[in-house]
């Protein structure tokens, strides 16, 4: 087997092409539609890869050439296993990246599923604090601040998916060390489902480094 190639938030967007691709095949008829929809899943599974081997673009080509949902679904089931887990990282580690946290309380650990972790997130309900701890370039960042239940539905920041959202309030430092600023933006409630919809880490990673300088 291969040396797992494929982030969460790849296989994401490789489910929802495959969703798209469903969707067409039940209701589309004309032919030409199929193929132009045939051609636009299979560019663009294989262009949200900054490189791939050809073993690796061998591996993801079939998804546009399918008939059946039976079909696209065994083809996703098969890329679970060139999935690249979250990096292990111990509670030692996530307490030094919030060292002003009193009381830290830790996330479920054992309830993480790793290799569908983009960001791992979770709640403190207690303190209404949300925590994210990132991987980039072989780092953690962690930010922190206050999530504020919305009771409306909205697009999160991070997934772009319609659910409930929170407000979610960091303060950053500013030029001089003894200013404080801050940035928000809806996000999420449910930490597993924006993990399980996250396609673009673009917007993640904008707000996380603007948190963090």
């Amino acid at each position: 087997m291969q040396t797992p190639f494929i982030h969460n938030h790849q296989f994401n967007y490789i489910h929802k092409q495959a969703n798209f691709l469903v969707k067409t095949l039940r209701s589309v008829v004309d032919p030409k539609v199929l193929e132009t929809v045939r051609y636009t899943v299979g560019t663009n599974v294989i262009e949200v890869f900054d490189e791939l081997t050809s073993e690796q673009k061998h591996l993801l080509e079939p998804l546009s050439t399918y008939d059946t949902p039976h079909d696209v679904q065994l083809y996703l089931n098969e890329l679970e296993a060139y999935l690249i887990p979250f990096p292990h990282i111990s509670a030692k580690q996530i307490q030094k990246l919030f060292p002003k946290a009193k009381k830290l309380k830790l996330p479920d650990f054992e309830s993480i599923n790793y290799a569908h972790t983009t960001y791992l997130r979770w709640i403190d309900i207690a303190t209404s604090r949300l925590f994210i701890v990132y991987p980039h370039e072989g780092k953690f960042f962690g930010i922190e601040g206050r999530i504020t239940a919305t009771n409306k539905k909205g697009y999160c920041m991070f997934c772009h998916r319609h659910q409930e959202l929170g407000f979610f309030n960091v303060k950053t430092k500013s030029h001089s060390p003894d200013h404080f600023s801050a940035i928000g933006q809806y996000v999420c409630m449910d930490n597993d489902a924006c993990n399980h919809s996250i396609s673009d880490i673009t917007m993640l990673e904008k707000f996380l480094f603007s948190a963090v300088k």
